[in-house]
């Protein structure tokens, strides 16, 4: 029986074809991606799934922030807004009974009205995040990292495939990868490389999760 996968996205979907191909090529064996989630309506990642045939769903955070307005003027999505989007996204993918989610460049921080659910059904979460255990933590890593690489603080960043806690980008990780900064390099230099290593990191990952879900 193959085991069942949910890939939440943004963007472009580069890592999502990257798992798509891996899944077609046997290279993760015994795996089929059942729906493809993206918070952004024009994320070309989702129309990847559809020429793959792969079902799609959007859920965006806006109408949820217009249903519950934030009570702090500085902060634009408040709790219950994003508890309420956390719930839906939830119930739409425990709707397909997955065996994993992964987060495949999905710019949402999850809450525990998502988390909980996910884990009392036993479905892991695994997040692909652009930077090395403890070290830029949230948005903005390959920039952070690169600015340190400027200031002489650092030779090296990298990638890591991780499990979904509260605690943002702070789950156990799966696989790690280090990065060279080379001294010439140009941020867009860093994130292509970064970029490289995230689509062989994520099938990697996905590998080993299932492997240790399959032993449980």
């Amino acid at each position: 029986m193959s085991s069942k996968l949910v890939i939440l996205i943004s963007g472009s979907g580069t890592n999502l074809q990257a798992v798509i191909d891996a899944i077609t090529s046997g290279d993760i064996p015994n795996a089929v991606i059942c729906l493809v989630i993206s918070n952004r309506k024009n994320a070309f990642g989702l129309e990847r799934a559809r020429i793959s045939n792969i079902k799609t769903a959007y859920l965006n955070l806006v109408p949820y922030g217009q249903r519950y307005p934030s009570l702090d003027p500085t902060i634009k999505y408040g709790l219950a807004a994003r508890e309420a989007y956390d719930a839906d996204l939830a119930e739409k993918v425990l709707d397909v009974a997955p065996d994993m989610v992964i987060m495949a460049g999905f710019m949402h921080i999850l809450s525990n009205a998502f988390l909980a659910p996910l884990a009392k059904a036993n479905v892991p979460i695994l997040n692909l995040h652009p930077a090395l255990p403890g070290e830029y933590d949230g948005a903005g890593a390959i920039e952070r990292a690169y600015e340190d690489f400027q200031k002489g603080k650092i030779k090296r960043t990298g990638v890591m495939i991780h499990y979904v806690i509260q605690e943002v980008d702070r789950g156990e990780p799966i696989i790690t990868q280090e990065v060279e900064i080379k001294s010439d390099d140009r941020l867009e230099d860093l994130q292509e490389r970064i970029h490289a290593t995230e689509h062989k990191l994520i099938v990697e990952g996905i590998k080993v999760a299932l492997g240790k879900r399959l032993a449980i």
